[in-house]
């Protein structure tokens, strides 16, 4: 299995476009020692050939352009992509679908039901992709594997996550299983393993044997504490209600990964530009660095 991180940052990226919070404004100055991230998303193949595409973020045509194997150039028009997986309907992982639009074959997109509900109703990109090149839609199964046509080799298995639906969702408050999902991938010839999820709001009994089974976990980085967004002054909401467990404190996630197996890669993926550890030189990485965890970023290759 080859897997690529397109992008590692939450909505808005880093530098965020209108934040001078002490990462963006420092990054922009070059009084940061920092690196830029696109919005998060990743893409998983077996052959290195055809390509899953986890997650179309907005910055999906700047990753495309940035991992040339997405572009194969074996005809006039042409892509790698050979299906798309959505983990959720935020906007910061589905806008990018409107950026794939310009195909002659409708998009192969696979996500739950209530997932596909928000994106024809709250906010309906479904809709708006008939008026191009059109959306056929494959159910993901929650808690029993699956295959996806031309992405050979590699089995996946979706798990329902406690986290948030979009604002624009019927159920934002009152939320439904698949919801938001992590993923587990398997290689079916070296039967290595891979759990991601970049928006993971608690740790539960199915998913803690899921990154204790899996031999890499790619997991939600976006916030060091639970007041982070209140101490920079930007949101009113903590960490756990914006659906994301945060890394330090009682029961956060360095705490978790801390009781991986010693082999177990770990990896925080989908970081906030508020997030103290995208500081290279800070306290904060170094604590991460000292308990064997890595910072994703844009471009990063795994191999399984």
């Amino acid at each position: 299995m080859r897997l690529h991180v397109l992008g590692s940052g939450a909505g808005g990226g880093f530098p965020q476009w209108n934040c001078n919070c002490r990462n963006c404004d420092g990054l922009r100055r070059g009084s940061l020692v920092a690196t830029a991230r696109t919005q998060s998303s990743i893409c998983v193949s077996g052959d290195g050939t055809e390509w899953l595409l986890i997650n179309a973020s907005p910055d999906v045509l700047q990753q495309v352009r940035a991992f040339p194997a997405l572009q194969p150039a074996r005809k006039l028009r042409d892509t790698a992509i050979r299906a798309v997986l959505l983990m959720d309907a935020q906007v910061d992982h589905t806008t990018g679908l409107y950026m794939l639009r310009e195909r002659s074959t409708p998009l192969d997109i696979w996500c739950t039901a209530p997932v596909r509900e928000d994106l024809t109703t709250g906010n309906p990109i479904f809709r708006v992709l008939e008026h191009y090149c059109g959306v056929r839609w494959h159910e993901l199964p929650l808690d029993q594997p699956f295959a996806i046509d031309g992405i050979e080799g590699l089995n996946f298995t979706a798990l329902p996550l406690k986290s948030k639906a979009p604002p624009y969702s019927p159920h934002r408050n009152q939320p439904v299983p698949g919801d938001n999902v992590g993923l587990f991938m398997t290689d079916a010839t070296s039967r290595r393993s891979v759990f991601y999820a970049p928006g993971l709001g608690e740790i539960e009994a199915h998913v803690w044997r899921a990154m204790q089974e899996a031999d890499c976990v790619l997991v939600d980085g976006t916030f060091w504490t639970e007041n982070e967004m209140q101490s920079a002054g930007v949101a009113n909401k903590g960490a756990l209600a914006l659906g994301h467990l945060p890394q330090s404190g009682a029961g956060g996630m360095m705490e978790w990964l801390a009781k991986l197996p010693a082999a177990t890669r770990k990896l925080l993926i989908h970081i906030n530009n508020t997030n103290p550890i995208l500081d290279e030189r800070g306290p904060e990485r170094a604590q991460l660095a000292a308990a064997g965890i890595e910072v994703a970023c844009d471009g990063l290759d795994l191999e399984l």
